[in-house]
């Protein structure tokens, strides 16, 4: 684990990310893209029908988040995590097309980290109640798809040292499974 955060820039590639090991600190600058359970779903009946998605998937990160609206002079409004695990049901498909991380909160299923270790993607935690402080991370912020979804739109984003701790690497750590079991001892 680094004590001091490693950089990285979207889109992610394989080596970058063959580094980071579960509860390393991150800042990762670029674009990533904002999508929820409804979006997900979408995006999951697209591939499954062999269709294109409204963005490009290959070495991106999702952020499961719904913003709330910007206020006069914002970027974005608060910017908080969600549960991940609303999320569990697509994301190996997702990660099968190319997806290399995604930012959230809580654990992650079986199958899901399964697929992050086979086809190299990782899971980063966001700290949940710093949503305000989580947005001035965000330098520019355009919903691209499902306008329809209202906050649980696909945003892009463009960030600047959002910060996020490694939760589940690409060689099967998983910090939620470790953490318990150095507590436990």
């Amino acid at each position: 684990m680094s004590e001091q955060p490693l950089r990285l820039h979207t889109p992610l590639t394989d080596e970058g990310i063959a580094q980071l090991r579960i509860g390393d600190k991150v800042l990762l600058s670029g674009v990533i893209y904002t999508g929820r359970d409804a979006a997900h779903k979408r995006l999951h009946e697209l591939l499954l029908a062999g269709k294109p998605l409204p963005m490009e998937i290959l070495g991106q990160v999702i952020y499961y988040v719904g913003p709330t609206p910007a206020k006069p002079g914002q970027v974005i409004g608060s910017a908080g995590p969600t549960t991940s695990g609303r999320m569990d049901a697509y994301a190996p498909l997702l990660i099968e097309h190319g997806l290399k991380g995604m930012i959230g909160k809580g654990k992650r299923t079986e199958a899901v980290r399964a697929a992050m270790k086979l086809h190299k993607a990782v899971y980063f935690g966001a700290t949940g109640g710093a949503a305000a402080l989580l947005a001035r991370c965000i330098k520019k912020a355009e919903v691209i798809a499902y306008p329809d979804l209202g906050p649980e739109a696909i945003h892009r984003l463009e960030v600047e040292d959002f910060p996020v701790i490694v939760i589940n690497d690409i060689h099967g750590g998983d910090l939620y499974e470790e953490g318990t079991k150095s507590y436990l001892r």
